[in-house]
């Protein structure tokens, strides 16, 4: 039995090298590099095998078992990783492929080839040389200089080194290479040799007639010509006419689109580029995918509006609850539409249909505006339910590249349009409901400003004519119908901002998310987890429970998480034998989901002295906060804060202020002007003077959470006043504004978020600036009833109404001379 060595693979992707030739290989994979290094740690012997596919690591299983034993001779280090090369010393057998370290090694047996049997018969000896005659007549054909390839021949006398050294030269795929190197018997060998000689002389020949008959027939028509029909028939030789026909459906798919003008002659002029391009160069790759995103792309495919305005009516109510305002901007523009439709539809029938349907294109791009959860997006979707149109939604968040709008240009390599273009594709027609998700929080970056980019987008004057950078030629978007959405308004570029009819989206009341759990969400999720109204039912207080101790937010999404994980706890009981037609108590949602999530905050329990009671707005609906002051006489000592000290009227003489709860700038700039108020207001009667100097200190809890904006001064001024007089804060008056030096009372933002909030914490009476008094016609009727809210326009209105007459002692709760080292001075007003 032959020895069996080890030696480490080396696999080959795309060729197959023999036995007495040297070649040049390059290497560049991991394991690769490791076979070539333990390979040169040793003798230099690797087992170079040909794989069955191009697999980037190849398994055993995807290698051959017949290769050869080769010697690496030269080595060169490159970027790309080592350049090789290996002398094919002996053919070699795979006995078992071994994973040795990160590469393959192989046991490997040395394989003889058979000899033939009388090398001196005359039918042997005749094809040796007809086969290097024929050998000696292509390198001709290839150009290769006579005495060169006689030096190389007769350099080789033995058949199979012979035979192994044309089939190393000759072009063959590497399936039919393994085949030669497979073949053992050196007269089979040879003769297969000389079949693919014989193949490849017989394809120069053709080709130079090819050449031939195609310069008789053309003459001297231009060059072009000549080299288009020269490749048509070499095509037409080998049997390789599919591009051709290709091409032929693409120019009829391309030939039935009614262009533009402009893209017309684009499409000609990539059409006539494709047919010189080569099958399988780069640059036909890319026009063919070119001239098929326009072949695919809508640029007279509508659908017909429906514009019944009572089965719009009818949609819009199915899939949300409230939200009229947003219903009746939609409903507007549906009447709108209809009304233009009944216009055009009078003119003469020979009217231009283009110039018709930019006419009824032509309206508003929506911007739906409002915190997460309300129904933005989903409304978008039932707009093109309602119109009867295709729905395509592109989410902005984090999009920072300029070219995700517009597209890159096809000078890139794996360029392609942008979401407009890729959006109108995917809806099958021109005039879509095409929805820009969350266009506030849209980046910017070196890449460019996707923001900007959507300027000729959302603009009805310019987008008839868009232009992506990958098409290169004008799309009309007018027909579409644009919905933008965003949270925040202010995130959101002022240029790109005064293209869109902003729409609001406030946050619902309790009883509204109520009614929707009731209406859409608990059907929805009881058939998520498989049950029915017959198995599960939920009671009026379990609904209110979810919505007011498990949710916090201006939507219904948490309360969706929340109804369904209550369903899927009663499905698991179900199909664990529980007996279905349970009706779920807040009890029981106790006991599913665990102690409340949410503990929002309640009125104070009693009137206190410096404890005043403000509104706040957040994204995740209104609630109210407790603005805390205290007075500390200093008797001698340092202020506690850097504050220059506030000038005062009436005995408030030296006054510093201490800030503390993590307040923004624009927080603590009212915090000073409250208590500057106070002081220059001091001779008023329900101020009490107080010699010396005084140390105030605001307080607002939560100090964990940042807290920011104006609407807490007219809280603060309250709070700081009753500190100075001794007059407790009524427990059960919320109030909000921005205040002034001169004790005016500004308008604020969240008018309705923060009226609610105040109301679920049990605030009876409410003070609102007297110019927000126009947007409590945005509350809920059964909250106005409720409440007793007073408009003002001054702190002295507010302080009316806040404090209660009777006075206590200011200092009363504070000991003379006590010192106030711990109390927290972590933010201070510098």
């Amino acid at each position: 039995m032959a020895d069996v060595r080890t030696l480490p693979v080396l696999p080959l992707r795309g060729t197959a090298i023999f036995p007495g030739l040297t070649v040049p290989i390059a290497a560049g994979r991991p394991g690769t590099l490791r076979a070539v290094e333990a390979a040169m740690k040793a003798d230099g012997l690797v087992f170079a095998v040909a794989q069955r596919d191009v697999a980037e690591e190849p398994a055993p299983e995807q290698l051959n078992s017949l290769g050869v034993v080769a010697r690496i001779g030269q080595v060169q280090r490159g970027l790309g990783g080592l350049q090789l090369l290996l002398q094919g010393d002996s053919r070699a057998n795979a006995l078992r492929f071994n994973p040795v370290e990160g590469y393959l090694a192989a046991d490997v047996v040395a394989i003889e080839e058979m000899a033939p049997i009388n090398p001196d018969d005359r039918a042997f000896a005749a094809l040796h040389r007809e086969t290097r005659d024929r050998a000696m007549e292509l390198g001709e054909k290839r150009g290769l200089p006579e005495e060169v390839l006689h030096q190389v021949m007769d350099s080789v006398t033995d058949p199979g080194r012979f035979a192994d050294l044309v089939a190393g030269y000759i072009e063959l795929p590497v399936a039919e290479k393994q085949e030669l190197l497979e073949t053992l018997d050196v007269e089979t060998r040879m003769r297969r040799v000389l079949v693919h000689v014989q193949r490849q002389i017989g394809m120069f020949a053709a080709q130079a007639e090819i050449q031939s008959q195609v310069q008789t027939e053309l003459g001297e028509r231009q060059r072009e010509m000549y080299l288009r029909e020269q490749l048509k028939a070499i095509q037409k030789e080998l049997g390789d006419d599919d591009k051709s026909h290709d091409i032929a459906d693409l120019r009829d798919a391309l030939a039935k689109l009614e262009l533009p003008a402009e893209a017309r002659k684009e499409v000609d002029r990539e059409l006539n580029r494709l047919e010189r391009s080569g099958r399988e160069s780069v640059e036909g790759q890319v026009i063919r995918t070119y001239l098929e995103w326009i072949a695919e792309l809508p640029w007279n495919t509508r659908s017909d509006d429906d514009l019944d305005l009572a089965r719009a009516t009818k949609v819009l109510d199915e899939d949300h609850h409230g939200l009229q305002d947003v219903k009746d901007r939609v409903l507007e523009f549906l009447a709108v539409r209809q009304l233009r439709a009944r216009r055009l539809a009078a003119q003469p029938e020979g009217a231009d249909k283009e110039a018709k349907a930019r006419a009824m294109a032509k309206g508003p791009i929506l911007l739906f505006v409002g915190p997460p959860g309300v129904g933005k997006t989903s409304i978008a979707k039932s707009i093109a339910r309602a119109l009867d149109r295709e729905y395509v939604r592109a989410a902005l968040g984090g999009v920072r590249d300029e070219a995700d709008i517009r597209g890159h240009r096809r000078t890139y390599v794996g360029a392609m349009p942008g979401r407009i273009v890729q959006g109108l594709k995917q809806a099958g027609t021109k005039n879509p409901v095409f929805l820009l998700d969350e266009v506030d929080k849209l980046g910017a970056s070196f890449q460019g400003d996707p923001a900007s980019a959507l300027l000729e987008v959302l603009d009805p004057a310019q987008n008839d004519s868009f232009t992506d950078h990958y098409l290169n030629v004008p799309f009309d978007l007018s027909e579409v119908l644009f919905v933008a959405t965003a949270n925040v308004i202010q995130d959101i570029p002022a240029a790109l901002l005064d293209r869109m009819e902003v729409v609001e989206f406030s946050g619902y009341t309790e009883s509204e998310k109520a009614e929707i759990a009731k209406t859409y969400l608990i059907p929805r999720q009881l058939a998520d987890s498989g049950l029915t109204t017959e198995d599960v039912t939920f009671d009026d207080e379990a609904v209110k429970a979810l919505v007011g101790r498990y949710t916090r937010e201006s939507g219904v999404r948490q309360l969706e998480r929340q109804i369904g994980a209550v369903t899927r706890k009663v499905a698991r009981e179900i199909a664990s034998g529980a007996a279905p037609g349970r009706v779920v108590t807040p009890e029981d949602v106790r006991a599913l989901l665990g102690r409340a999530r949410v503990h929002p905050e309640r009125i104070a329990e009693a009137n206190e002295v410096g404890v005043a009671t403000g509104m706040y707005y957040t994204p995740a609906g209104g609630d109210i906060m407790f603005v805390e002051a205290a007075l500390r006489r200093l008797n001698g000592e340092a202020p506690a804060s850097s504050d220059a000290p506030v000038a005062g009227s009436g005995g408030w003489g030296n006054l510093s202020l201490i800030l503390t709860g993590q307040l923004g700038d624009v927080m603590k700039e009212s915090a000073r002007a409250a208590l500057t108020y106070a002081a220059t207001h001091a001779r008023a009667p329900r101020l009490a003077a107080k010699p010396g100097p005084i140390e105030v200190h605001i307080h607002v809890p939560a100090g964990a959470v940042p807290k920011d904006g104006p609407s807490a001064g007219a809280a603060m001024a309250t709070a700081i006043v009753s500190a100075m007089t001794g007059r407790p804060v009524r427990r059960d008056v919320a109030m909000t504004g921005e205040v002034t030096l001169r004790g005016r009372v500004l308008p604020i933002g969240g008018v309705k978020e923060k009226i609610l909030g105040a109301h679920r914490a049990g605030c009876t009476q409410i003070l609102v600036p007297r110019d927000n008094e126009a947007d409590l016609d945005d509350l809920p009727e059964d909250v106005r009833a409720a409440l007793q809210i007073n408009c003002v326009a001054t702190l002295d209105e507010v302080l009316d109404i806040a404090l209660l007459p009777s006075p206590v002692e200011p200092f009363a709760n504070a000991r003379e001379g006590r010192s106030f080292d711990d109390v927290d001075r972590t933010i201070m007003v510098g």
